[in-house]
């Protein structure tokens, strides 16, 4: 039997998998986020990691019976910032992914420092608020007396390996996700950036995440409940977790995670850096992958739900008699600023074509047209990449009652194909464990429906306009931007 646990923004999951795949149980735990100023997202690593990982393991044993556990890996929201003392204890919260835009000043500056190109041909990826690099300037910079003690760099999945093993590693995918201290073409350290970015900070070892690299210790194993000596495989980045989770793992493979934000990544040959993607280390030895990710998508539909009340169910249901094209509705799904292919925080919101006719469905399904053309837009980045979205697979809650799915697959013109088991990243975790233990998990997950898109090309015409709007308004969305920044400031 095979243990997954994923740390995830609002919540952490675990499963528990029989040697043949079949879930035996599966357990969720709700967590906070904190925000401490605008712009800034944390997490306490012993009160919401720690806690979270110790209540999920001790369930999931409990479970097992007393039948032996051959295996266990553990992922979490990436990348991320938590810097420790050298025993691994944490000094501060843990500053969160790209969410977290504290560090646009050390952007601008080791963008300046390095080069933009240069740090996009030997990183893969542009510096953005995704970065870690300039989240630990930004630490020396802000708080001396943290960095002074900080000895290791630590993220969700790698804390909780240190915790249970000792072991100070990082897997390849995450590393990448350091720039600039990772160099993609060589996947190494960077030691000479590193050097300049976070002078004296010794970085972990690297890793891949289907690696087995240590066991869990007397210790952890008294803390938690698991087994001393259970091997412990390195996970990665909840995300990465939960493609494996679908068997995305050959290049023009693609999940389509349907969440409180939308993530797309898809596999490639070799490394393809784009300066409006993500371009990583993947989950298996020697992969690469493309990455883009859109800053709302359920939390958009959460939004107008609670505006206007009703459930979930009822307003599919509606929106679901509404024509394509929203009887001429038009959305840019920029609540909070956008990733990729934009790299615009100031980026804002819109509903363009209202008129007194409209009411919550035709708002309800715009909505959902309007992320749909955002997952046009990044699909077409990584083609531009060279990418090549040959499978996409659907996972999330988002792809509940069948509306969003089919509007994605109706603008974009791709089949989509969903699993029988959405589990998500904790899934993938468990699937890599029994990986690592030498079981062949290629059939684990089965296809169980395909979306297929069915409106002949009526979402051209809408996506061309999607496209030609926001850089119409993007000067008016930044000055909307800054007074609202300036109004978060006022007492």
């Amino acid at each position: 039997m095979y243990v997954g646990i994923d740390i995830g923004t609002s919540g952490s999951k675990g499963v528990l998998l029989a040697a043949d795949g079949a879930v035996r149980h599966r357990v969720a735990r709700p967590h906070a986020v904190s925000t401490p100023a605008p712009g800034r997202f944390e997490h306490d690593a012993e009160d919401v990691w720690w806690r979270d990982f110790v209540e999920i393991a001790r369930e999931l044993v409990q479970a097992a019976g007393g039948e032996r556990l051959n295996g266990l890996a553990v992922s979490g929201i990436g990348p991320c910032l938590l810097p420790c003392a050298e025993d691994g204890t944490p000094l501060r919260p843990a500053i969160l992914y790209g969410v977290d835009t504290r560090a646009t000043v050390e952007i601008s500056e080791l963008t300046d420092l390095f080069g933009g190109d240069e740090i996009l041909r030997r990183g893969g990826s542009p510096l953005t608020s995704q970065a870690v690099g300039p989240k630990l300037r930004w630490l020396a910079v802000n708080e001396p007396h943290v960095w002074a003690r900080t000895r290791m760099l630590l993220m969700a999945s790698s804390f909780l390996v240190h915790r249970l093993t000792g072991r100070y590693v990082l897997d390849h995918h995450s590393a990448s996700q350091c720039s600039p201290l990772y160099d993609l073409g060589r996947r190494e350290w960077a030691l000479d950036w590193a050097s300049v970015v976070a002078p004296g900070l010794p970085l972990p070892s690297l890793v891949w995440p289907t690696e087995v690299v240590g066991q869990v210790s007397k210790a952890a194993s008294r803390a938690t409940g698991l087994p001393e000596g259970l091997p412990v495989t390195a996970g990665t980045i909840d995300a990465w977790a939960e493609a494996v989770s679908v068997g995305v793992r050959e290049p023009g493979e693609t999940m389509v995670m349907y969440g409180t934000t939308m993530f797309l990544v898809q596999v490639v040959d070799q490394p393809r850096p784009h300066p409006g993607l993500w371009t990583t280390s993947g989950v298996f030895p020697g992969t690469s992958t493309l990455a883009a990710g859109m800053v709302t998508s359920g939390a958009v539909t959460d939004w107008l739900r609670g505006l206007v009340g009703g459930s979930f169910a009822d307003l599919v249901a509606r929106a679901s008699d509404v024509p394509a094209g929203s009887r001429g509705l038009l959305v840019l799904p920029y609540f909070a600023g956008e990733r990729t292919p934009l790299f615009d925080p100031s980026a804002r919101g819109m509903i363009a074509g209202l008129t007194l006719s409209h009411g919550a469905p035709e708002l309800y399904r715009a909505v959902l047209e309007g992320i749909a053309y955002g997952v046009r837009h990044n699909l077409e980045a990584m083609t531009a990449a060279g990418g090549a979205a040959r499978r996409l697979v659907a996972v999330g809650g988002g792809t509940q009652g069948g509306l969003w799915t089919q509007i994605v697959s109706d603008v974009t013109g791709l089949p989509q194909q969903l699993t029988r088991e959405t589990i998500g990243a904790s899934l993938g975790n468990a699937m890599l464990a029994a990986s690592a233990d030498g079981i062949d998990v290629s059939d684990w997950n089965p296809v169980v429906q395909t979306v297929q898109p069915a409106s002949g090309g009526v979402y051209d015409d809408f996506y061309a306009h999607y496209r030609s709007l926001y850089p119409a308004t993007s000067d008016t969305a930044h000055f909307l931007a800054e007074q609202q920044h300036r109004a978060a400031r006022e007492p």
